[in-house]
């Protein structure tokens, strides 16, 4: 497949080989289910236009935060898993309950980010990290597999165990899994250059960011 130059556009693909999966993610390219697509602007729930940073990391350089490191040691308790991606009851009853931490471009369904079925195969390998407390499903996160890098897709957790920062302890788990599976880079999904909550993923350092014209440059 030859990199379409455009930002604001789309491309349906079945199905997306390990390395071409690193291409897309290294040319600002994100999907959903078949659907792959990148944009350099969007809108906030104040009508304001944002614009849109696609994030990366170096996992050979990432050293955790002190306040990172509180966040692992605070859930020390929980069980952590890395399985498969599903989409079952479980986890949609899940994202209902996180999607009402939010009041605008509040999406539908766990489906609109996971749609296709089997996920973990199409279009790539996807695998999830699953956090458990006393058996209680209470986050997971989808992690999209290339060859070199692993890509975010998705994070949900219970609103009623924020205190945990689950958010972060799933990017933690994510950036160990594949640190352990030998990959180099790790792309968080993206955050914006105004404020927004992904604020929280500029807090893992060192980190990129895509200009849109090709290149990735250190976010300061």
């Amino acid at each position: 497949m030859e990199l379409p130059p455009f930002i604001n556009d789309a491309e349906i693909l079945p199905a997306a080989s390990p390395a071409l999966m690193d291409r897309l993610w290294a040319a600002g390219w994100r999907h959903f289910g078949r659907q792959f697509f990148r944009y350099s602007l969007t809108l906030s729930h104040e009508g304001t236009l944002q614009v849109i940073q696609p994030l990366r990391m170096e996992l050979s350089e990432f050293q955790a935060s002190k306040s990172q490191r509180r966040v692992w040691r605070r859930n020390a308790g929980v069980e952590l898993s890395v399985v498969p991606a599903t989409v079952d009851a479980e986890r949609e009853e899940l994202f209902f309950r996180h999607r009402s931490r939010f009041t605008a471009n509040v999406p539908e369904t766990l489906r609109t980010f996971i749609p296709e079925e089997p996920p973990a195969s199409i279009p790539c390998e996807c695998v999830s990290v699953e956090v458990r407390s006393t058996g209680r499903l209470i986050a997971v996160s989808y992690l999209d597999v290339g060859e070199t890098a692993v890509s975010s897709v998705y994070a949900m957790f219970e609103p009623e165990e924020s205190w945990r920062s689950l958010g972060t302890l799933t990017l933690l788990a994510e950036i160990e899994w594949a640190a352990a599976q030998g990959k180099s880079w790790l792309y968080p999904g993206y955050a914006t250059v105004q404020s927004s909550h992904y604020d929280y993923k500029k807090s893992f350092r060192p980190l990129t960011y895509f200009d849109w014209q090709g290149h990735w440059r250190p976010l300061h």
